[in-house]
């Protein structure tokens, strides 16, 4: 693990890319967002690619780049399907603490519109609720540190991250 760099993982809406941010200035890193990376990288948009190289497609793309990052001193936010790419979540792991922000299913509903239009990888029937129960587990097994950051603004979430990360350094 190292500890020049901070991964942000969880659930769509758990709020990564704005914590993320937010991190990355008060710690003075450069912000990294792959989900904006892979549209960058393919030039579409994460639905038109999910739609385009269907599910199973869009999660080799995602692990392919999120495996290819190579940073320094830099807050990652990650699309809340990154943890279904292993190699991209070992080198993760390797290159930065990986923080899980775990909101509520209820809080999650509120924050999000439409899943398909956020890019959200769902099977057919799949409801927001199966796919949390199916990446909960997956969120805590690659966590170095678990947030909870539910009922929390984003300034709370950021203190709370930095004071875990003094913990361990």
């Amino acid at each position: 693990m190292n500890k020049n760099n901070i991964t942000l993982i969880g659930m769509p809406g758990a709020g990564k890319s704005t914590v993320g941010v937010v991190l990355a200035k008060v710690l003075g890193y450069g912000f990294l967002d792959s989900d904006l990376e892979i549209q960058e990288q393919s030039g579409k948009l994460l639905h038109e690619l999910i739609t385009e190289l269907g599910d199973e497609g869009f999660l080799e793309l995602e692990n392919r780049v999120n495996g290819g990052f190579s940073v320094s001193r830099s807050v990652i936010a990650t699309g809340g399907s990154a943890i279904y790419g292993k190699e991209a979540m070992e080198h993760l792991r390797d290159i930065s603490v990986v923080v899980y922000l775990r909101l509520s299913c209820e809080s999650l509903e509120e924050r999000l519109g439409d899943l398909h239009e956020r890019g959200v990888v769902l099977k057919a029937g799949q409801t927001l609720h199966d796919l949390m129960e199916e990446r909960t587990p997956l969120y805590e097994k690659y966590a170095h540190i678990v947030v909870d950051a539910e009922h929390m603004e984003i300034r709370q979430v950021v203190k709370t991250i930095v004071k875990a990360l003094q913990n361990i350094q």
